[in-house]
């Protein structure tokens, strides 16, 4: 389904890691005239203000959370031990924690965090970068909180002079509750609310933003960027002009893309078992797709896969609690409605399917690899199918012979440099 291969080679376990220099000792208490909603008390654990009972608009922002502080040259020592080494590193880093009110998929008042990453220097009024993340399964890995893959992106979009507004999603990072995995409404809801208290935080740090919007992200991330241009194209808010649209390795096609893969081995093993059963866990709760989980999972399993899913538990653990595959996971009549979905199963994948029927009015690139038997390229070049049926060339860039994360890795700096261009085009 989308995929950041955190099940394979979870931001831990991915090279050396360098950790950030340790965040700014002082919280904003001073954001000039900050309202008491934009309050400088950092959220904590799972104690973020709640939304619940107040009134404010969706993207209030209620905290601001220093978290990261980089030079110029410890930005580019951090993206070298990923394997990144871009020569559009011009400035040091500030990042910040956001919190901020959204909705729940129900349309619930709840709050939500984020990553909003600036650049020391460059121009006064910047631009922004949307970067929304790929799949992961503990909320710590989300960008508000993770120093490894989650900021990577971030950091290096940042770093070129753009400010980067990179959500948790719900249910990740310092948010409420469980993530509702590949629910597409809700992670537009919580990128856009993300976007609106971006633009307040950066006018209270001096940094105003311009309202151009380059639109990126990676697996769920680049499903959720096509999403979330559409909803800023169709005027979602007044504010934003989306400019460019650059998603990696998205899931765009469920239906007719990655769960056919599932099954001709273009997805492995792990990856397919990791997306497909965190992916029907988290449809369940919000369309239920069974009336007892023994319809779908095999036992033990059963009583098992619901509660692995829940925000708190490693990718790591989650594979060690699962057979080797699908097929041992699912009863053998819930593999083959897999196979052949039908009724609730259909309707889910459909929910988040559609997001390249649309016509952009914008540049858009997709990026994707031959190589990745994460999110197989089909769904590169179905989104681009989809796309040119609409008059839109969006050309597919493949980057050949690598893995998921490779993907990313590789495709940043070109989507810097890319971005770049559009810029100083205009």
């Amino acid at each position: 389904m989308n995929m950041n291969s955190n099940a394979r080679n979870s931001p831990r376990q991915h090279g050396s890691r360098r950790l950030v220099a340790a965040a700014t000792a002082v919280v904003l208490a001073a954001l000039g005239a900050a309202p008491a909603t934009a309050a400088s008390r950092p959220a904590t654990g799972h104690d973020a203000p709640s939304a619940a009972g107040r009134h404010e608009a969706r993207g209030t922002l209620l905290a601001v959370t220093p978290v990261a502080r980089l030079d110029r040259a410890e930005v580019a020592a951090h993206l070298a031990d990923a394997g990144i080494h871009a020569d559009t590193v011009r400035h040091g880093i500030r990042g910040y924690r956001l919190t901020y009110t959204t909705i729940t998929p129900q349309g619930r008042p709840t709050t939500a965090t984020g990553l909003l990453v600036l650049p020391e220097g460059g121009r006064h009024r910047l631009d922004l970068v949307s970067d929304t993340h790929g799949t992961m399964a503990h909320r710590d890995y989300a960008p508000s909180v993770g120093e490894d893959f989650g900021r990577y992106a971030p950091y290096l979009h940042a770093s070129a002079g753009r400010a980067v507004a990179a959500p948790d999603y719900l249910g990740l990072g310092k948010g409420p509750g469980r993530h509702p995995y590949m629910d597409t409404t809700s992670a537009v809801s919580a990128s856009l609310d993300m976007l609106r208290a971006s633009r307040t935080a950066a006018l209270r740090l001096d940094r105003p933003l311009t309202g151009d919007v380059y639109a990126s992200g990676f697996s769920q991330g680049g499903q959720v960027a096509m999403a979330l241009g559409k909803a800023l194209q169709g005027g979602a808010d007044r504010h934003f002009r989306l400019r460019a649209l650059a998603p990696v390795s998205g899931p765009y096609d469920i239906e007719h893309a990655e769960s056919p893969a599932l099954f001709d081995g273009r997805v492995n093993d792990t990856s397919g078992l990791f997306y497909m059963t965190y992916f029907l866990t988290a449809q369940n709760r919000l369309h239920p797709l069974w009336k007892d989980p023994s319809e779908a999972f095999r036992e033990p399993y059963a009583g098992l896969v619901d509660g692995l899913f829940d925000s708190d538990h490693y990718e790591e653990e989650i594979i060690g609690a699962l057979p080797a595959n699908l097929r041992e996971l699912l009863t053998d009549a819930y593999y083959r409605e897999l196979q052949h979905p039908a009724g609730a199963l259909l309707a889910a994948f459909r929910a988040q399917d559609g997001t390249c029927a649309w016509k952009p009015a914008v540049p858009v690139r997709l990026y994707s690899s031959s190589g990745d038997t994460d999110v197989p390229i089909a769904n590169a070049r179905h989104c681009a199918a989809g796309l040119a049926h609409r008059g839109v060339r969006a050309p597919v860039v493949d980057q050949g012979d690598m893995s998921h994360n490779e993907t990313y890795l590789t495709s940043g700096p070109q989507i810097v440099r890319w971005f770049d261009g559009l810029g100083a085009r205009r």
